[in-house]
C-alpha cells in the first residue's frame, strides 16, 4: 500500500508577496454609508449600493430598473403577486404606469379585485388582533393578513362588474385584459379617483390576469353567467389564450424587453415563458418566431430559493429555460430578498428622482 504520507499533497502556501489588492482585480470598493450626509431617498440608495447584503441590492434594483426605463427599445413588463393593492401600495404602481414606465401588467385577480375596490373609492381597515377570525367571520370582515377587507366591498363591486358585463354583446369571447380594460373605462368614466384599472386604460398598458378564476372578479364573472343562464340568455365564453396570443404578439414587436417583478407565482411565470412559447413554436410548428428573452429583471421577492417553490426560483434559473439573457451575453439581473412593502416604494422613489434630475 502506498505511503499515505507521501501521497497526499503538501498544503497550498500562500506567497503574501502575490497577495491581490482588490484593485489589482478591479474589485469594487465598499463605502461606509454616512447617513447624516445623505439628502434624498435616491441618495441614501445610491449609497446602499456601495455596501453590502440585502442593502447592496436594493441599490442594484434601483440601477437596473433605471437602465430599464432609460432604455427606449425597452418593453418593460410589471408582474406583481401578493396582496399589493390591499396593502396600499397600489399607488406605486399607478405612478410607474403614469410615467410610461410600463408597458404590459400581469397580476393575480385577487390583486386587480382588491384595487378595483380601493379605485371604486372603498375603504380597507387595519386589523385589530384583539379580534378573533371568527368574529370577523360573523361581520363581513375578510383578513388579509393584518389588513381587512369587507365584505359589502366585493358585493358592491360585483354589482359594478355586473354591470360592465352587462354592456358586452351576449355570446361574445372575453379574456382577462378586454375585461380589465372594460372596468378601466367605466372607473375613468365616474372619475372617482386614481386607480391601477384607470391609469392602465389611460395609458393604453394591458393588464393580464392568467389565473382569472381564482379570485374574487373569476367568481362573480361566473356568478354572471349562471344569472344569464337562468335568463335564458347566452353566457361569455371565457378565453384565456387570447391574452396569451395579445401578449405574446406585443413581444414579438420588441427586441428588448425588461421585466420588473413583486413577488412570483402566476404572474411572474406567465410573463416569463413567452420567450419559450415562441422557441417551441419555431421548433414544433416551423414558423418564423423572433428569439426574445428578458435583458432586464429586477425582482423583489422574500422567499428563499431552497424551499424549491416557484417563487424562489433565481433568474439564473430562468436562464437555463431561455427566459432570460445571461449576465454574461449582457444581461442584468437583480434579486432583493426582501418584503415589497418596504423595498418597492423605496426602489421607485429613487429612480423618479434620478429622472427627474435628467
Amino acid at each position: 500500500m502506498p505511503d499515505p504520507k507521501k501521497s497526499d499533497p503538501s498544503p497550498r502556501k500562500r506567497d503574501a508577496a502575490h497577495y491581490g489588492s482588490g484593485h489589482d482585480d478591479g474589485l469594487e470598493p465598499l463605502v461606509p454609508l454616512d447617513v447624516g450626509k445623505l439628502d434624498s431617498v435616491d441618495a441614501l440608495v445610491s449609497a446602499m449600493a456601495d455596501t453590502a447584503f440585502g442593502g447592496r441590492r436594493l441599490g442594484e434594483a434601483a440601477d437596473a430598473l433605471e437602465a430599464m426605463v432609460r432604455d427606449p427599445s425597452c418593453f418593460r413588463v410589471v408582474t406583481i403577486s401578493g396582496a399589493m393593492t390591499i396593502a396600499k401600495q397600489g399607488l406605486v404602481l399607478c405612478e410607474m404606469i403614469e410615467r410610461g414606465w410600463v408597458q404590459a401588467v400581469v397580476a393575480t385577480g385577487a390583486l386587480m379585485t382588491h384595487g378595483f375596490v380601493e379605485g371604486a373609492g372603498m375603504l380597507h381597515f387595519k386589523h385589530r388582533a384583539s379580534m378573533r377570525d371568527e368574529e370577523l367571520f360573523e361581520k363581513g370582515y375578510n383578513r388579509v393578513y393584518d389588513t381587512i377587507e369587507l365584505e359589502k366591498n366585493l358585493d358592491d363591486a360585483e354589482a359594478l362588474l355586473d354591470a360592465v358585463l352587462s354592456e358586452i354583446e351576449p355570446g361574445a369571447s372575453v379574456c382577462s385584459h378586454d375585461l380589465l380594460a372594460r372596468v378601466g373605462h367605466m372607473l375613468d368614466r365616474n372619475n372617482v379617483g386614481r386607480a391601477i384599472l384607470r391609469s392602465a386604460v389611460r395609458h393604453q398598458v394591458p393588464i393580464y390576469v392568467p389565473a382569472f378564476t381564482d379570485s374574487e372578479l373569476g367568481l362573480d364573472f361566473a356568478i354572471h353567467n349562471k344569472r344569464r343562464r337562468m335568463k335564458g340568455e347566452a353566457p361569455f365564453a371565457y378565453d384565456p389564450f387570447l391574452d396569451l396570443e395579445d401578449f405574446a404578439d406585443r413581444v414579438r414587436a420588441s427586441e428588448t424587453l425588461g421585466i420588473f417583478t413583486i413577488g412570483g407565482g402566476v404572474p411572474r411565470n406567465w410573463a416569463q415563458q413567452v420567450a419559450p412559447y415562441l422557441e417551441i413554436s419555431a421548433d414544433r410548428l416551423g414558423t418564423q418566431e423572433p428569439v426574445r428573452r428578458y435583458k432586464y429583471a429586477v425582482r423583489v421577492c422574500p422567499e428563499p430559493e431552497h424551499w424549491g417553490g416557484l417563487s424562489g426560483c433565481t433568474y439564473t434559473e430562468g436562464v437555463s429555460w431561455g427566459k432570460f439573457v445571461p449576465e454574461s451575453e449582457g444581461g442584468r439581473q437583480v434579486e432583493v430578498h426582501a418584503d415589497a412593502t418596504i423595498a418597492w416604494p423605496v426602489i421607485v422613489r429613487a429612480v423618479i428622482e434620478r429622472l427627474e434630475r435628467g
